[in-house]
């Protein structure tokens, strides 16, 4: 079974020795994502929404650079740096996963790359 390394320019890159996503057979298994604006690098907004937005994007984008989507998202992890900002974060990625959504686990971390709010990863599968 092939193991095949996804990058787009569309994200922001790897910040250490890790990519941005693997697809191997039918699945898509992203790294997380913060809120770094792909083309400065540096943490896009100071709210819990603006970079979950932000985020959830960056993740969109590595996932239709695999050949997947936000529609075939079947697992997301959401690391908070407080888990406070649950409500404000939720109600964001109910934006992106308006009908269907996938299994999620959220959890409360000590702290996050860059100072960052909010991270999230994903599994998914390919379309078609």
């Amino acid at each position: 079974m092939n193991r095949d390394v996804i990058h787009t320019d569309s994200a922001p890159k790897a910040i250490g020795p890790y990519s941005q996503a693997i697809r191997v057979g039918d699945f898509v298994f992203t790294a997380g994502q913060i809120a770094l604006d792909p083309a400065t690098g540096e943490l896009a907004g100071a709210t819990i929404e603006e970079q979950t937005r932000r985020a959830l994007t960056n993740l969109k984008a590595v996932l239709e650079a695999a050949g997947s989507g936000m529609g075939k998202v079947v697992k997301t992890t959401v690391f908070l740096a407080n888990l406070s900002d649950f409500a404000k974060m939720n109600a964001v990625y109910g934006e992106f996963f308006p009908g269907n959504p996938p299994a999620r686990t959220t959890v409360q971390v000590a702290a996050l790359p860059r100072g960052a709010l909010v991270e999230i990863e994903c599994v998914a599968i390919l379309d078609g």
